[in-house]
């Protein structure tokens, strides 16, 4: 008959750490993209005063345009963000990789619950 399971304990202390640690993984994670963003490029000043802007010429009706008012944006400051089309390119490199790690995660942790689960049944109803 194998050993008899005992489970870690883990303390008070060590539950906290990983509780600050996880919350710092999650904002960091948050937080790096807006901090690696590639800076807006803004159109010269004098050619953006230029151009009069309007709600009508930017496709907002009414409705929309009373949106923007009140997030505090007038029709020069929301036009850059209207006519910015998103760009929804996919790296495979990058699709892969990610793909790659979460398999590998779920294998693994698979195989620790299943080398656990077979240790405890062991010890419970003997081999």
């Amino acid at each position: 008959m194998a050993s008899e399971y005992v489970p870690p304990v883990q303390k008070g202390f060590g539950q906290l750490v990983d509780s600050l640690f996880l919350l710092v993984l999650v904002y960091c994670s948050l937080l790096a993209p807006l901090l690696l963003k590639a800076p807006d490029q803004q159109p010269a000043p004098a050619q953006a005063a230029a151009t009069p802007v309007s709600w009508q010429a930017l496709g907002q009706n009414p409705t929309m345009q009373a949106q923007w008012q009140k997030l505090g944006y007038d029709a020069a400051q929301a036009k850059p963000i209207i006519t910015t089309k998103f760009d929804y390119v996919v790296d495979p490199g990058s699709l892969i990789v990610t793909a790659l790690v979460i398999v590998g995660y779920f294998v693994f942790v698979l195989r620790v619950s299943e080398r656990q689960y077979r240790q405890v049944i062991a010890e419970k109803f003997g081999e």
